[in-house]
């Protein structure tokens, strides 16, 4: 795996800055160097675009199931709407953990299904939210999202020592969140919202890194098609949890 904190070398016409590839020296290396700065850049692209075509594909599905008054009628507590809810986490658990035994096709397949159940588990948010301070909490995630992964991608600094301590923060917000289903407190509420947007705001920029690393340690395999399609959803879970918990902030109810 590439070390990101090794110097870059920038003589003898040896690409560097964005994308670059670490420790390459010489003519021929420097050539090299470029082919592989350019496969990084069409490799992280397809991730973004594959999240981003993701996220599109659920923000569609949600207004279409709240404008037909599905929403309305099916997520009120039930028995439906719990298994509607419960969904993406199935999906999730199966890519991540059924990866090596599914085809790339399989897997980008299971990523539209995903898209689309977590579009109808977000069509929630139209019944209590104002669609104007939605659309708000949206373009400032997205923004955030975009700012917080340019640093992921171009910072030297070794990210990894975050990932278990962010991973456990997870779990502990999870944990919490399912407690304060039975207390019902204000407070909680407002710390594990306050809590969330740094836990995924720093998911994201860990994530990114990891995804750039994971293209040096992957190329040439055949698990690259998969790669982009489990990096893209790693980082669609990262902006659509950061803008949940931001809409806690920025969103008016109805």
């Amino acid at each position: 795996m590439a070390n990101w904190n090794d110097p870059q070398p920038t003589d003898r016409g040896v690409r560097s800055g964005f994308g670059a590839s670490p420790g390459v020296t010489g003519a021929v290396a420097g050539r090299d160097g470029y082919v592989v700065d350019q496969g990084l850049r069409r490799y992280m692209l397809s991730i973004y675009n594959y999240m981003a075509s993701g996220v599109l594909l659920s923000g569609v599905v949600a207004l279409l199931f709240y404008r037909s008054g599905l929403a309305a009628t099916v997520m009120t507590g039930g028995p439906l709407s719990w298994l509607i809810m419960l969904s993406p986490l199935a999906f999730v658990l199966f890519m991540s953990f059924g990866a090596n035994r599914m085809s790339t096709g399989t897997l980008q397949a299971m990523f539209w299904g995903f898209a689309t159940v977590m579009g109808l588990s977000l069509s929630t948010i139209f019944l209590v939210f104002t669609g104007g301070s939605i659309a708000a909490t949206f373009f400032a995630a997205a923004a955030a999202f975009a700012g917080l992964s340019l640093v992921g991608y171009t910072t030297k600094k070794d990210l990894s020592g975050m990932g278990s301590f962010l991973i456990m923060g997870v779990v502990g917000l999870i944990v919490a969140s399912i407690i304060n289903i039975f207390l019902k407190s204000p407070g909680l509420y407002w710390a594990v919202s306050f809590l969330g947007v740094l836990i995924f705001a720093g998911l994201t920029a860990y994530d990114t890194q990891r995804l750039k690393n994971d293209y040096y340690r992957l190329q040439g395999t055949e698990f690259m098609g998969k790669a982009i399609v489990l990096g893209a959803l790693s980082l669609y879970l990262d902006f659509i949890n950061m803008f949940q918990f931001l809409l806690s902030f920025m969103g008016q109810r109805d």
